[in-house]
């Protein structure tokens, strides 16, 4: 065994409790992995099956340290960690994906501009910092735009489309300081790439996955995309571009438009997701290694698992009441049902997924 691979019954830390946490947890318990989570929400549905966890807050330093001090490596759920948490942590213990990557999604002119840097075409963008900026903004975008807040949006949260200035400038009010305004991308559809890299440099892509949305939240992920086979090879490549030009360890999803003009395809980085993504949900019926394993023996330098596609599969997410149809969807041979264990059921909240094989 190399002497970076950490042995079974090491323990994995996890900034953030919710969903992908916990399945990060069922996965590491079946590699005999352990894992600590540590979250400031006392009904964290990844709780129930980690063997420990820490309820506090990300800015408490002494505790970060304490959580830290338990654990063999250190990954995270989700993106918004405040930086000096991942400061904190990787001062005591190993920092998976590294903060590199965390900082770089974290922003999203940041991440625009890395992006572009590595390649990538992106869609057109400038900074607002203010009312005086968005002149400047929209000759570089265009109109119809997004407007966007740079830090903490997801799900459609903290943007707006705008079709005029007037539009902009009231969306600018609205949202404050710190936005960026992206231009309108005509893509005829979306797809995920879910890259794996592991600690040695070695990475792999699942097949690439064609996702549908309903309210700004990802509703079914279609694998595989119904895209050529050259823009399926070059979306893999952009991923292990991606991964390569940051040094990431662990799963990374990337979101793409493709454009169809000219008869041909072509490829626009959307936004990077440093952990396992939604859209992956599907490889832990439809691979022969999930994303969650394949995070897990990445961050913990094993050799990645093969990501070969077993068949065809639609991955759901079952959104708010929707879970609530359990025993029917149970009753479909072809569907495998995770939910999540939250208690409460609300509008726009991911309760479970299911995928149909």
């Amino acid at each position: 065994m190399a002497p970076e691979m950490l042995p079974p019954g090491s323990v994995i830390g996890m900034l953030g409790g919710g969903q992908l946490g916990r399945m990060m947890a069922l996965s590491a318990a079946r590699l005999g992995l352990t894992v600590h989570v540590y979250c400031p929400d006392p009904e964290s549905p990844a709780f129930e099956v980690a063997k420990a966890h820490t309820i506090a807050a990300y800015d408490d330093e002494a505790a970060l340290a304490a959580f830290a001090g338990r654990c063999d490596v250190v990954t995270y759920e989700f993106e918004n960690v405040p930086a000096r948490a991942a400061e904190v942590i990787a001062e005591r213990t190993l920092l998976r994906p590294g903060a590199l990557a965390l900082a770089t999604s974290q922003d999203r002119l940041v991440e625009k501009t890395f992006l572009r840097t590595a390649g990538a075409e992106v869609a057109a963008f400038a900074p607002i910092d203010g009312a005086a900026d968005i002149d400047a903004a929209i000759a570089v975008t265009g109109l119809p735009a997004i407007v966007k807040t740079r830090r903490f949006g997801y799900d459609g949260k903290g943007q707006r489309k705008v079709d005029s200035r007037a539009a902009l400038v009231a969306a600018v009010a609205e949202l404050g300081a710190d936005l960026i305004l992206e231009a309108l991308v005509p893509f005829a559809v979306e797809v995920s790439a879910i890259v794996v890299r592991g600690a040695d440099g070695a990475a792999a892509v699942y097949d690439i996955g064609e996702n549908s949305h309903a309210n700004h939240i990802l509703k079914e992920t279609r694998v595989p995309a119904r895209i050529g086979t050259d823009t399926a090879a070059a979306a893999a490549a952009l991923g292990r571009r991606i991964a390569d030009a940051l040094d990431y360890v662990g799963v990374l999803g990337v979101e793409l438009f493709v454009v169809r003009d000219g008869g041909g395809e072509r490829l626009i980085v959307n936004e990077i997701a440093p952990r396992v993504h939604n859209s992956g949900h599907w490889t832990e019926d439809g691979a022969v290694t999930s994303q969650f394993e394949n995070h897990l023996r990445a961050i913990a330098g094993w050799p990645i698992g093969s990501v070969e596609m077993l068949a065809p599969t639609v991955m759901e997410n079952l959104i708010g009441a929707e879970a609530d149809a359990w025993a029917r969807i149970t009753a479909d041979p072809r569907a495998r049902l995770h939910l999540y264990g939250k208690a409460e059921s609300r509008p726009g909240r991911k309760m479970g997924h299911v995928n149909r094989i």
